[in-house]
């Protein structure tokens, strides 16, 4: 298996699979791309918490804001699993989250992107030019489907433990890759408080905050900044169109809204601070 995630929307997914069919029988499925468009953080949390239930494959994320310019092209071994993508922090969350839900290794890999005679970024075929030859230029703007693909497929084809020997693959030490991080709430006790930030805001108007869902534990009601709601196990324990607090599958306190949309009601969108008092 192979997953494929992006922020590309459509239809540039379809050329990113033309070229992984053309060099790999691996089954791709697609996790979304709809990701938000150059949101590194908001990728990294929401692969961190997806694909560790998927069993061994090899996952593509392409959400590479800097695209084109000298931030590396990576592969990153966890356990069974290998993440291939740009190194700006949208790999660490979850590949240290399928390590260790694995009880894997961490082993990380820098590709050349020069290193065009080696089977590791062979491009195949593209479309025709004007004057009716082929061309195999790699895009500037489009590495998803010429640096990233090609080696998502080499390295599917690749036992997890042989990656080393793939040429045009090096050896990089996991601490010099760039760590996007998922900021962690600060609970205090007295006063009785918690002070976090919107993770992510999900299709539903869901508003997802860091706030461990603990916080929540045996209160009626709390205080979302400032606005009175009650702490509810289910949406429809409320009235549709009314408030409430929950904790979300991601084990987070969430800010909703039964049938409706929790950041309009709250005024709250992905990075804004939350704070939480009974």
């Amino acid at each position: 298996m192979l997953t494929l995630s992006s922020d590309f929307g459509s239809p540039y997914p379809a050329a990113v699979k033309g070229v992984l069919s053309q060099k790999t029988t691996a089954r791709v499925v697609d996790i979304g791309h709809d990701f938000p468009r150059g949101d590194v953080g908001a990728a990294a949390f929401w692969l961190r918490e997806i694909l560790p239930y998927y069993p061994p494959a090899t996952h593509l994320a392409a959400i590479d804001p800097g695209v084109g310019t000298d931030r590396r092209a990576i592969v990153v071994r966890a356990g069974e699993h290998a993440l291939v993508g740009p190194d700006n922090g949208v790999l660490y969350p979850p590949a240290r989250a399928l390590a260790v839900s694995t009880d894997g290794d961490l082993e990380s890999f820098e590709i050349d992107e020069s290193a065009t005679e080696t089977d590791l970024l062979e491009i195949p075929r593209g479309p025709a030019t004007t004057d009716g030859n082929r061309t195999n230029d790699r895009s500037v703007t489009f590495h998803a489907r010429d640096v990233f693909a090609p080696a998502a497929a080499t390295v599917h084809e690749t036992p997890p433990d042989r990656l080393d020997s793939i040429a045009g693959l090096s050896h990089v030490d996991m601490e010099s890759l760039v760590k996007e991080t998922i900021p962690t709430a600060s609970v205090e006790t007295d006063p009785d408080r918690a002070r976090g930030e919107v993770l992510v805001v999900d299709d539903f108007g869901n508003v997802i905050t860091n706030v461990p869902g603990a916080f929540l534990a045996d209160r009626e009601s709390i205080e979302a900044n400032g606005r009175r709601i009650p702490v509810e196990a289910a949406f429809a324990s409320v009235p549709p169109g009314d408030r409430l607090a929950t904790v979300g599958e991601h084990g987070y306190v969430e800010l909703d809204v039964n049938d409706g949309r929790g950041d309009e009601a709250f005024s709250l969108e992905r990075g804004d601070d939350v704070v939480l008092e009974p």
